[in-house]
């Protein structure tokens, strides 16, 4: 099978340019300002961008043991429709992703049901060195460790273990950053003050910059101190960019950090509309927190942009402070938000592409996907910036039904999606044939 991608707006390794893509196969043939291939079939994106699919370093698609909030199926179907050809998931599902045979049978599950790639970080624990030991480098993107309880409460918090985790593997360690004795400490105060109804405008005071700040600028000493690969998750606060540094390649840097769309787009104005719907871990902090966490991630202190998509049922959102659980779906709008911003004047392109497919191929050191390039996996997306749409609930494909955009027009719409060669999402619709394959490392 061959598809000529004719008139595009080509975007990669901070260049754009106009030419035309030749996919044979899973994989990108040739690249050039025209091609002719007379037995392919041509698809004119009409000056359309064309970037690389973007690689999702955070999601929690809630499979096994947690289905109805999402499954892999439900969950890649509206990747695909964000532009997001392959996704690294996270451990704490039902079992907990923390044994060798627990990733087995994820792995057994995404190859049946995964609309995109697919890969599951190994989630550490305080008891399980041995199972982490016996991880095949190749085949799992990373560590994670959640320095801070959320969702699953697989929290690691004994210093001799973390050292020893840190010591002991060549895997990236990639963490959830959060001093759990603060928050318990702050959640107290206001629980005697309010009971278990505390006014959801009190999440950035309880899960707060301190807790934040304590806890990644432990892990980053811990990984100074014993050389580890660290990636800390989903920053959340101004203060702590100062602990990361743009002095070097990213290939080079041993230290790296991520930001998530939540925390580039909302801040804690937006609890008054949006309440438990825009609840995560770590909490949505102030405008200038979030006016930190952009410039830092303009000047290349944060690497990745990332979704940590987390989705819960509108039953379970609704209820008191204590109850209501953390995290929000986001897959599918991830990128048409980061394009608005990119129409605002905020963000370029080249820069979108650079923290979404290429940064995170460098991190994880993914085999031939993230970039454009021949004999390059063809995981490509088509974006027209002048499509505009709402997002209602007849067009949101999470299985939990809801959007914290909900309502919201969004200017670009992905018209596209290629995963391996193969048109998996076209214009508002999911290829019910899969393409999918599992992420491979070169370790």
């Amino acid at each position: 099978m061959k598809t000529l991608i004719k008139n595009a707006k080509i975007v990669n390794e901070n260049k754009i340019f106009e030419g035309d893509i030749l996919i044979e196969g899973e994989y990108i043939k040739a690249i050039d300002r025209e091609i002719l291939a007379k037995d392919a079939q041509v698809i004119d994106v009409k000056g359309n961008y064309v970037i690389p699919g973007a690689i999702d370093d955070q999601v929690h698609f809630r499979e096994p043991g947690l289905t109805h909030k999402a499954t892999i199926e439900t969950e890649s179907k509206a990747a695909l429709a964000g532009g997001i050809t392959s996704f690294m998931e996270m451990p704490n599902t039902n079992p907990q992703t923390t044994t060798i045979k627990a990733l087995e049978d994820k792995l057994a599950i995404a190859q049946k049901t995964s609309y995109a790639n697919y890969s599951f970080m190994f989630g550490g624990t305080n008891d399980n060195l041995e199972e982490i030991l016996k991880v095949n480098p190749k085949e799992v993107p990373a560590i994670k460790l959640f320095l801070g309880s959320s969702t699953g409460n697989m929290l690691v918090d004994d210093p001799k273990v973390l050292e020893n985790i840190f010591s002991n593997t060549s895997l990236p360690i990639a963490v959830h950053c959060e001093d759990e004795t603060t928050i318990k400490n702050n959640l107290e105060k206001y629980k005697e003050k309010y009971g278990d109804d505390i006014p959801i405008q009190c999440h950035p005071e309880i899960r707060s910059e301190e807790a934040c700040y304590l806890s990644s600028s432990t892990a980053i000493a811990l990984a100074k101190k014993t050389g580890a690969r660290l990636h800390v998750f989903h920053l959340s606060t101004g203060k702590e960019t100062a602990l990361f540094e743009n002095n070097k390649p990213l290939k080079e840097k041993k230290i790296t950090a991520e930001v998530c769309i939540h925390h580039l787009w909302f801040s804690d104005k937006d609890y008054q509309d949006k309440g438990s719907l825009i609840k995560w871990n770590p909490a949505v902090k102030t405008a200038q927190d979030r006016d930190q966490l952009w410039e830092a991630l303009l000047d290349d202190r944060l690497d990745v942009i990332a979704t940590d998509h987390a989705p819960h049922t509108l039953e379970e959102k609704d209820n008191v402070y204590t109850k209501a659980p953390s995290g929000g779906p986001l897959v599918q709008h991830a990128l048409v938000a980061l394009l608005e911003k990119h129409l605002e004047g905020k963000i370029s392109i080249e820069k979108i592409v650079e923290k979404m497919c290429h940064n995170p191929a460098i991190l994880f050191d993914i085999e031939n996907r993230g970039y454009i390039k021949e004999g390059y996996f063809a995981d490509l997306v088509v974006l027209d910036t002048n499509k505009p749409w709402r997002v209602e609930k007849e067009n949101i494909l999470y299985k939990c039904g809801w959007s914290p955009f909900e309502g919201h027009v969004f200017k670009s719409q992905v018209t596209h999606t290629f995963v391996n060669g193969h048109l998996a999402y076209h214009n508002g619709k999911v290829n019910e044939q899969r393409a999918s394959k599992k992420l491979s490392f070169k370790r």
